[in-house]
Order: structure tokens, then sequence, then C-alpha cells
């Protein structure tokens, strides 16, 4: 009877350490979602691309939410990663592993018809660009397969290691935030006089001879190119804009704006003190004509808006 009760032991042990390898059964958390690789397929590897849409053999699309999940035994590989969480007035950045590559006017992938980071298949399937994105995460939780995607936050890089070389590129990338105060939004206080200097890193560069980008997309009505101080990108470069710095500047009020798209340097409003005018020389716009007529002989003064010496001065109080 006692050989028969080891024998059985034995034979549950056996069976639970093949259910254990062949990863028949597996479990995940509530707070963890599983990024599924496939080890075996029928329709072989990947031909192109990273992840593998069509059921081949590599990382797939979907990932499992918490509970048991049952799989063919020895054909899967299930990798546990932690859900994303950006907190409270953070922001979180993306990279995408796969998809189309860039092109040559950007540094950032575009999300005008791929924007669901939740959703690979429908990211890759609506033309999503592999590299950082123009879009952010604000603050919540999301379930994101992080071997298609790299998530970018103050306190964690969110992603599943596959290279051991990747880990100090997107150290640099968080780096590079953290310079640009990137993980949380800018905030401009109205006590403390400041206005938002905008210098935008992508899309088309100026024209030559020119070098401050004109505003554009500022008209709240045209909701297909207002861009609500450079806080939406895609709309920004469909209003027309363009790289390099802005005339258009940030008040006061609080702009959650990627910070790879575009940085934002603090400067003192312009004060003009009663009993005194300011001069304007404008090193932007178009070139006007000369207004200053024929008995003025120290140069030449331009409407207001034209390059060169305005015409009407500023009077006193602050200016943005």
């Amino acid at each position: 009877m006692l050989g028969i009760l080891s024998a059985v032991g034995v034979l549950i042990v056996v069976i639970l350490l093949l259910i254990a390898i062949s990863g028949f059964i597996r479990y995940i958390p509530n707070n963890r979602v599983g990024v599924i690789e496939k080890l075996v397929s029928g329709r072989g590897s990947v031909k192109s691309g990273f992840i593998a849409l069509h059921g081949e053999a590599g990382f797939q699309p979907n990932v499992l939410r918490g509970g048991w999940h049952l799989f063919a035994p020895f054909q899967y590989r299930i990798h546990s990663v932690p859900l994303v969480t950006i907190p409270q007035g953070k922001i979180g950045y993306v990279f995408a592993r796969d998809g189309l590559p860039l092109e040559s006017t950007q540094s950032l992938a575009s999300n005008i018809t791929a924007s669901d980071f939740q959703d690979v298949n429908n990211f890759l399937a609506n033309g999503g660009q592999k590299g950082p994105q123009r879009l952010i995460l604000r603050e919540g939780t999301y379930a994101i397969n992080l071997a298609q995607f790299v998530v970018i936050t103050e306190d964690t890089i969110y992603y599943l290691p596959l290279d051991r070389g990747e880990d100090a590129v997107f150290k640099r990338m968080a780096d590079l935030i953290r310079e640009r105060g990137g993980f949380q939004p800018v905030v401009i206080k109205g006590a403390d006089d400041l206005v938002g200097v905008v210098t935008v890193h992508d899309g088309p560069s100026l024209p030559q001879g020119e070098i401050i980008a004109p505003t554009v997309g500022d008209t709240a009505g045209e909701t297909a190119t207002y861009h609500n101080n450079f806080q939406d990108p895609e709309r920004f470069l469909r209003a027309g804009g363009m790289r390099g710095r802005q005339l258009q500047v940030l008040v006061e009020g609080t702009y959650y704006i990627n910070r790879l798209f575009a940085t934002v340097e603090m400067i003192p409003k312009t004060t003009i003190e009663v009993g005194n005018v300011g001069v304007v020389v404008s090193y932007t716009g178009d070139v006007g004509a000369d207004l200053s007529g024929e008995e003025y002989k120290h140069g030449e003064m331009v409407m207001q808006g034209n390059r060169g010496v305005w015409n009407a001065p500023l009077l006193p109080g602050k200016y943005a």
C-alpha cells in the first residue's frame, strides 16, 4: 500500500512538473499582463517587422489580462510584465519597436491614424511608425504590450528586455527628457511674470532667411488645426507649423507638451514703465514699405507686424 501511495505521489509530482515546464497553464496576476511569445508555428517565423500579426512564431500582438489561461503544451512562453502606471500630474513617453520607418522630415512618429498603444494590431494595421511617438500618455493605468512598446516615466522604464544594449538607449532617452523637465507639464504662474518661448524639434524646416516660425493653428474654432498651445503636435503640423523657435509664446497656464517635440524656455515679460515707450525691432514678418518719410534720416520704419522698426511704439504696460 505504501508503495502505491509513493508511486502516486511521484506521478503527481511528475505531472505538475510537466505542466510547469510545458506552459500548459499560466496564471497572470491582476496587476500585470502577459506578453505572449509563440515558440512553434506552422506558419513559420515573421517575414518582416517584429510582431507576429498572422500567427507566426514570435511575439504576439495581444496581451493576457489577469486570470488563469490554458495553452497548447510547449508552444508558448509567457512573459509577465507590470501594468504601466502614469502618476497624477505626470507625463509618459512611448517608443515603438515595430512599425513603419520615419520619413525624412520627422523626428518623432506620427499618431494621426495610429494612436492606441493598448492595441498593437490596430496600431500596426493603421500605419503606426517605429521610434519615439508624438503622442504622450497622461495619468492613468495602461495594459500595454511591452514587447512592442517601451514606456518611459519619471521613475520607471517599462519594457520587456530583448537586448542588453537597449537599456542604455532608453536610459539616455529618459535622461534627455528629464533634462528638459519633460515628465511634468509646463506651468506658468501669473505672479512669475514669465512667458514661455517655444522651440519645436519636429516637422519641416524654416525657409532660407527665416529665423522665427510664424504662428499657426491658434484659432480655437478650427478644430482640425487648433493645437492648443503645442499640446497636439499632429494638429500643429497639419496647420503648417515648422520646426524652430516659434513666434507664438505661452502665457499663464498649465501645458502638457511632449518635450521631445517642443522645448520651452522661460523669459521675463517685457515691461514698459510709465513715462516711457518701447521701440520694437522685429526680426520676423514680411518686408514692409518704408513709412518714415523723406524727412526722416535715421533709418526706415514699417507697419506693425512687418520686419524692421515698427512705426507704432509700445505704450506703458506688460507684454508677452
